[in-house]
């Protein structure tokens, strides 16, 4: 009979954990809650304190028996759920549940599943932190709260069965305003001029026009602007001008100066930074990196040793890393890489404003278990996250990378030009870990690796070209999922356990579309964050929401009431809900549109109205007609050339809950449907399905082979009809970037075309 009962969340976890404590603990899960608020009604009662209404989660009523009448038997009853204030609510709900064995309860968390934190967890117990489980109560009631009444106010005046949340609503409010500055942008053009030039040696280099007369030559700011002693070359006449005066002048160095730049490794993973950097590497969503993340830390089979948590706990905005995992991996650094690669002094990194420093950075609990050497333990995901991980802590505590730069500058009457080259002295922890960059972020300087000729001051140059080069200023760049939540990060909105779930929730409900890995707002979306900026504008807001964060964290500090912070935020709230209760009817007009098309059952004017999938035209004499129809934009998009295979009927495009399909315009009468493809055969030998739109659990959209699962062909980028003019490849994928715009690319041999110059190619 076991002595204890160990009770975690995770059944995964339980198995990693039954190998350090043996025959005297009995393990069981709780797999995530057990109780929660109703979903059939508020649960909250202002009138009582915000009393939250618990009730047993469906299906969990069988867990909930099993974990009483192991509690009955056991001496001691141990509550580990994960370390965080979710966790701590978990403990305290089950502890309530177990009734007369409550007082058995002990509270133990690790921050790493290993044996050494387990063993001392369990020797260090404590009671159940009630300000933690108030700050995770607060944070539920008042979504609760905002969800349950700004929700129906959206049915009221924009569409049925939508839904609003406290911080997922901010988060919609930054993609949409993102679009309107994109929108609202004015493009500017403007000229850089580059040089080249020779010395006596006849050895050539370029170099680029810097200043003009004291004014350093740029591009022009978003609003077409230059301030400061700026300036910029506006039209090729101008830069034609500056050109025939440069040809007429004599060139000389003027001076050159070498220096050292030095390159920092980047800290630990913190979750956030996690999220983002498999996002721009593998291309991972948030959900699917903590869940991939969640695996390694709760315990992966690895041979003999069994089931072995591999990273310390995911869910973390602090980069401390502890005294025992500093020494074993600047002992790993001397013995593996050299006393060079190991600074005199372990790194630290300085904590974000707003961290709540609760647990350490996410790092490997064993150095020993090398990436290589678990690989055949590991699914692909597992090995190439487990990877990012371990690489980024163990770089994290080596020596900075340096560079050589040489900077050159030369002079020709009023023109300065400036030539700059680099090249790598000492590679430090660069010899482990590159840091990757957003499509939209600046480099690091690291392309200057140019090798220039032996020059001195004074020494003459010859002026051999000049090349002007056009171009224009780029608008704002939408959200990736990774920007998405640096930006929630850098403005206090959500916490590392909130951001992926935040990003999800927006794109289940179809307010954003992720298209290129850019987050789209849809046309639901952009309606839905009008109605809760111009109705709600001080709940969904930046300030407000990062505010509201911070009072949780007052309360997982003792110094705040949990019911007090509720309070402040409900009466002022129920205020504006009472004071629009009158303005349903006349919002809900704001937002429909009246056409001049007919309906064509009865003749009244169609008007424009929004549903859950977006706007559509409905019959104006609704509820006597009940009569709707797409768009017309969008029912001639939906039209095809294909015929029903049963009835002969035009079969149109829809969109269903697994992305777009082909279906019978007959519908219901004929319930005909086929998949869409693309028109292309699968480039697999021997396969010959159509490549075809799918899309993922989590609605991404992607191209596979019709004959899946015999075929395994996938593609992110869409495939186009094109084939390669180098390869021959059957055809082209497409892509997009800031430097190069749209593009197609062959999937085979890397060629590349530019579309706008394809375009132009045609048109003459």
């Amino acid at each position: 009979m076991s002595k204890n009962l160990l009770i975690v969340e995770s059944p995964a976890k339980s198995r990693t954990l039954s190998r350090f404590l043996g025959k005297d603990f009995e393990i069981l899960s709780t797999i995530g809650h057990v109780v929660d608020l109703p979903k059939s009604k508020l649960g909250v009662d202002p009138k009582k304190k915000f009393a939250p209404d618990y009730q047993v989660i469906k299906g969990k009523e069988k867990v909930i028996a099993e974990l009483r009448k192991a509690a009955k038997k056991a001496d001691k009853i141990f509550l580990a759920p994960d370390p965080d204030r979710e966790g701590e609510a978990i403990a305290w709900h089950v502890a309530n549940e177990l009734k007369d064995s409550r007082k058995k309860c002990v509270r133990v968390t690790f921050n790493e599943i290993t044996k050494s934190a387990v063993n001392d967890a369990i020797k260090n117990p404590r009671e159940i932190d009630m300000d933690l489980v108030n700050a995770q109560q607060a944070r539920r009631v008042l979504d609760r709260l905002v969800g349950y009444i700004v929700s129906p106010f959206l049915w009221k005046t924009v569409a049925r069965n939508l839904s609003a949340g406290r911080v997922q609503s901010v988060a919609l409010r930054l993609v949409c305003e993102r679009e309107e500055e994109i929108r609202k942008f004015v493009q500017q053009e403007y000229w850089q001029i580059a040089t080249q030039f020779e010395t006596k040696k006849h050895e050539s280099f370029t170099a680029q026009l810097v200043k003009i007369d004291d004014q350093t030559v740029s591009k022009p700011d978003d609003d077409g602007t230059t301030t400061g002693k700026r300036m910029v070359i506006r039209s090729k006449e101008e830069a034609d001008k500056f050109i025939a005066e440069m040809r007429k002048e004599a060139y000389t160095v003027s001076s050159v100066k070498d220096s050292e730049r030095i390159r920092k490794p980047s800290p630990p993973f913190i979750t956030s930074t996690l999220q983002q950097e498999s996002a721009k590497v593998y291309g991972f969503s948030p959900k699917v990196t903590m869940g991939i993340a969640q695996a390694l830390y709760e315990g992966i089979e690895i041979g003999k040793e069994g089931a072995t948590g591999l990273i310390t706990y995911m869910r973390t905005d602090s980069t401390r890393i502890s005294k025992e995992a500093l020494d074993g991996v600047r002992d790993h650094i001397n013995k593996n890489y050299g006393e060079e690669y190991c600074p005199d002094k372990p790194n630290f990194y300085s904590r974000a404003k707003e961290a709540q420093d609760a647990h350490e950075a996410i790092r490997p609990t064993h150095l020993d278990l090398t990436p290589e050497k678990v690989r055949k333990h590991l699914t692909p995901q597992q090995f190439k996250l487990y990877s990012l991980i371990w690489n980024r802590f163990v770089s994290s505590q080596m020596t900075n990378a340096v560079y050589d730069v040489r900077t050159v500058d030369i002079e020709g009457g009023k023109f300065l030009l400036r030539v700059t080259a680099q090249h790598l002295k000492f590679d430090g922890f660069l010899k482990l870990y590159h840091e990757e960059k957003e499509p939209d972020e600046n480099g690091n300087g690291e392309g200057l690796d140019a090798q220039l000729p032996v020059l001195k001051a004074k020494d003459p140059l010859t002026l051999q070209d000049v090349m002007p080069t056009q171009s224009f200023t780029r608008p704002p760049a939408r959200y990736s999922e990774a920007a998405l939540i640096k930006r929630m990060e850098a403005d206090g909105i959500g916490r590392p356990s909130t951001y992926a779930t935040i990003v999800t929730t927006i794109k289940d409900r179809k307010y954003v579309e992720l298209k290129e890995r850019k987050l789209f707002p849809t046309e639901l979306g952009e309606a839905v964050n009008k109605i809760l900026v111009t109705y709600f504008p001080d709940v969904f807001n930046i300030e407000f929401t990062a505010n509201m964060e911070k009072e949780l964290d007052l309360v997982e500090e003792g110094t705040d009431d949990w019911v007090k912070v509720v309070g402040d935020f409900y009466t002022p709230f129920m205020a504006t809900i009472k004071g629009l209760e009158k303005s349903h009817d006349k919002i809900k007009k704001s937002m429909t549109e009246t056409t001049d098309i007919k309906c064509e059952k009865c003749g009244s004017p169609m008007i424009i109205k929004w549903g859950r999938n977006g706007r559509f035209l409905a019959c104006s004499s609704y509820p006597d007609c009940k009569s709707t129809r797409p768009l017309p934009g969008e029912e001639a998009q939906a039209k095809t050339d294909e015929k029903c295979e049963k009835c002969g009927a035009e079969m149109v495009i829809k969109t269903g809950r697994f992305g777009r399909f082909m279906a019978c315009s007959r519908y219901p009468d004929c319930k005909t449907t086929k998949a869409l493809t693309l028109g292309i055969t699968c480039p697999k030998p021997g396969c010959g399905g159509q490549i075809m739109e799918k899309t993922t659990k989590g609605r991404k959209l992607f191209y596979g082979c019709s004959n899946y699962p015999k075929c395994d062909f996938a593609s992110w980028d869409k495939p186009v009809k094109t084939p390669c003019p180098v390869c021959n490849h059957p055809f082209m994928v497409q892509k997009t970037s800031k430097v190069k715009g749209d593009f197609t690319k062959c999937p085979e041999c890397g060629h590349t075309v530019n579309e706008e110059a394809a375009a132009t190619k045609t048109v003459a």
